[in-house]
């Protein structure tokens, strides 16, 4: 019986050929994991952390509004806000206005608009702010005036429902504001005239704004010369 003996042959070492293959290989294979792990976003993550703690930095470095630009604010803007905040504390004890207005018109048969006509001083030098505030008074003088005297007026109403127009005129002196306020009480139009307390801007019962609420055609007839303010 004979025995055979088994002798391992030598293994060449690999041609330049397949290293080239391999290294391909492998180079495909780490660019496809690379590819998928970018699209997750787990290589940008870095990236916009150290973008935000950049954005951060210039945040502290310097203050901008919301939608990117910057804005002034002049030292007189907050003079005016404080000084508007006290006519609004003047405006509870200063009233309706003055109690000059006539008897109401019913106007009956008129189905005109109805509008708010606001005559402002502009002589009084007053801010706008100042201006804004007495428009308002002299609008809540009109409709109290109206209300406590004829709730149901179908003038007030239509007021109402048409949105409650507004226009804002201008005069240059006290005796055009008061002259106007007559002719629209002559005409039993709602006119109210707004006295300032004089805490800030404009001396004290200065008249500021008069307000005709009423039909647009009898309006028009009292202001319709007036320019816009």
């Amino acid at each position: 019986m004979s025995s055979s003996s088994f002798t391992p042959t030598e293994r060449s070492p690999p041609s330049t050929t397949a290293w080239i293959i391999a290294t391909a290989i492998l180079a495909g294979v780490a660019g496809y994991f690379i590819g998928q792990g970018a699209s997750l976003g787990i290589f940008g993550s870095t990236a916009a952390t150290a973008q935000g703690g950049k954005g951060r930095e210039a945040g502290t470095q310097r203050k901008s509004w919301p939608n990117s630009y910057d804005v002034k604010v002049h030292a007189e803007s907050d003079e005016e806000g404080e000084e508007e905040d006290e006519e609004e504390e003047d405006s509870e004890s200063e009233g309706d206005g003055e109690r000059g207005g006539g008897e109401l018109n019913a106007f009956e048969g008129n189905t005109e608009e109805v509008k708010l006509v606001l005559v402002v001083r502009t002589d009084l030098g007053m801010g706008k702010g100042k201006i804004a505030a007495q428009c308002s008074h002299a609008t809540l003088a009109c409709y109290k005036y109206y209300f406590a005297r004829a709730p149901d007026s179908p003038i007030l109403k239509r007021w109402e429902r048409g949105g409650q127009a507004k226009v804002a005129l201008q005069v240059k002196s006290e005796e055009e504001l008061m002259v106007l306020q007559a002719q629209a009480v002559s005409l039993g139009l709602c006119a109210q005239v707004i006295q300032d307390a004089g805490r800030t801007q404009i001396a004290s019962g200065s008249r500021t704004v008069l307000g005709i609420l009423g039909p647009k055609g009898i309006v028009d007839g009292v202001t319709g010369g007036l320019k816009l303010l």
